[in-house]
């Protein structure tokens, strides 16, 4: 999972207010009790030391939500009596994420509540050219359109030489549009940094498309039948569209499924020195010494890990922490605050461009590996010498 959405929450000192509300009973007396939760969420920050501008914020935000509309929940963060960020969950929060007043915004349940959440470009295409859209778990946004040479596009049964002629630059400007489509999926993918890509509509073209994509995007990329360009093939709220929303779905999936598998692999092969590197690391103090020198890469969490609860220290900058106070003071810090070590770690992920994955708790995995130890560990963007950090 990129976090870069969570940015704002590191643009301003806090402490932060926190909290995880649950939205998912729709019934008579839902607004009723929602207020109530509302007003208990804000209580509580307040006997945690929040002031009451923020508690205000919180409950004027949370008592807003429509009960039972929408997302199963939502995440709201404020400080200075601010709503900075509110994100929906795709699943309820658990009763044992109480809101909270803290230095960082806690934000490790994000994680396990939004779900991974690979973005996919869907591109809806015919033999003329593309419409291209970004999907995430939030929906979808068009943001890109080609069009190629609209003439000729279209073979005639004729074995006439003239006709045989015509034949040949029908197929030649089927080839020609196929690689302009091709090179606008590239420059979307740059430009907004999408997983994979979905190619539906004419299925001569999409495949002359899938072949003439840059090379790291063609592995990622799948065909579906589903939808096309053409108007009414697959109008919002049809049967075909759901078709197609449901295939989109699943290869995002799919993907999100074979990324962490891949970065579970090269965790439990990185955490063995090799020639007398480490490429893995695993334990709170080792991933604070390799978040100081931003060399997280990838960092996995383990819900049910006791490290995620441990505290470090840390200050305004996130190459500021450290496990004891007066560790991060020599940082530069003369005011260092506690925090949770996974909240801590991300806050760093953030700032460096890496990316957080959720891993299976302790006993899912098959083969009883419960890794990473403690349930906090990193795959690292350059490997240290020895076998112990």
């Amino acid at each position: 999972m990129r976090l870069a959405h969570l940015q704002p929450l590191y643009d301003r000192p806090g402490p932060w207010a926190s909290v995880y509300f649950d939205t998912s009973h729709p019934d008579e007396s839902a607004a009723e009790e929602q207020e109530r939760a509302a007003r208990e969420a804000s209580r509580r920050l307040e006997g945690q030391g929040a002031d009451q501008a923020t508690c205000r914020a919180v409950y004027d935000r949370l008592a807003a939500l429509p009960p039972g509309a929408g997302p199963a929940g939502w995440a709201v963060f404020a400080t200075a009596g601010e709503v900075v960020l509110d994100t929906p969950l795709l699943t309820p929060p658990p009763m044992s994420e109480p809101p909270c007043w803290s230095a960082l915004p806690h934000v490790g349940p994000l994680l396990e509540l939004t779900g991974e959440d690979p973005s996919c470009l869907v591109a809806y295409i015919d033999r003329t050219g593309a419409d291209v859209e970004l999907r995430d778990a939030h929906g979808g946004d068009r943001v890109g359109s080609v069009e190629g040479r609209q003439w000729p596009v279209h073979r005639t049964a004729s074995a006439d030489w003239s006709e045989r002629h015509f034949q040949l630059k029908t197929e030649n400007t089927w080839e020609q549009n196929a690689a302009l489509i091709a090179d606008e999926l590239g420059t979307c993918r740059q430009e907004t940094g999408a997983d994979l890509v979905v190619l539906a509509g004419d299925p001569r073209e999409r495949r002359a498309v899938h072949e003439r994509l840059p090379k790291e995007l063609r592995s990622a990329a799948v065909e579906t039948s589903r939808g096309g360009r053409a108007p009414g093939s697959a109008p919002p709220g049809s049967h075909a569209a759901r078709l197609l929303d449901q295939e989109v779905d699943d290869a995002r999936a799919r993907y999100a499924q074979e990324r962490d598998e891949e970065a579970l692999e090269r965790f439990r092969a990185g955490r063995m020195p090799s020639g007398g590197r480490v490429e893995a690391a695993e334990g709170v103090p080792a991933l604070v010494d390799a978040a100081r020198e931003h060399r997280i890469g990838s960092l996995l969490i383990r819900p049910d890990g006791p490290d995620l609860y441990r505290e470090v220290w840390v200050g305004t900058e996130p190459d500021q922490l450290a496990l004891r106070r007066t560790d991060v003071q020599y940082l530069g810090d003369t005011q260092p605050s506690p925090a949770r070590a996974d909240d801590a770690l991300i806050r760093s992920v953030v700032a460096t461009g890496a990316e957080a994955l959720m891993v299976a708790p302790a006993g899912a995995e098959p083969n009883g590996d419960d890794i990473p130890v403690g349930g906090l560990g990193a795959l690292l963007r350059w490997p240290y010498e020895g076998g112990t950090d």
